[in-house]
């Protein structure tokens, strides 16, 4: 009888199998989530912070700010500690959701290189 430690790296062996098999754009977000081995109240919350992050780049937009910067910073502070920054922005992205806002990001991290 097989382990179940055998069983599980299969598993994983697997999964990433299936990642190369499916490198869409569409799934990049779906991807990045397993990869970040989030639960679902984690990516609940992931996507609660983009949308208060959405709201508040509205509102300062729309106030007239130009600066968004420590909007990128508060992010960046409150992501969960498996997402890389950059590739959750470009995932973001590549998924089409929080578009303005993850551009806006992706300008700042682009000039901060």
């Amino acid at each position: 009888m097989e382990s179940l430690e055998a069983r599980i790296e299969r598993l994983e062996y697997y999964q990433a199998l299936l990642f190369e098999l499916l490198d869409v754009e569409k799934i990049a977000l779906y991807k990045l989530i397993v990869k970040a081995q989030m639960t679902k109240n984690e990516v609940e919350e992931f996507l609660s912070l983009c949308d208060k992050m959405n709201e508040q780049y509205k509102k300062q937009k729309a106030e007239g700010l130009i600066v968004f910067t420590p909007l990128l910073t508060e992010f960046v502070g409150m992501l969960h500690p498996n997402l890389d920054a950059e590739e959750t922005v470009k995932s973001l992205l590549t998924h089409g959701i929080y578009v303005p806002l993850m551009n806006e990001f992706k300008k700042i991290m682009n000039t901060i290189k």
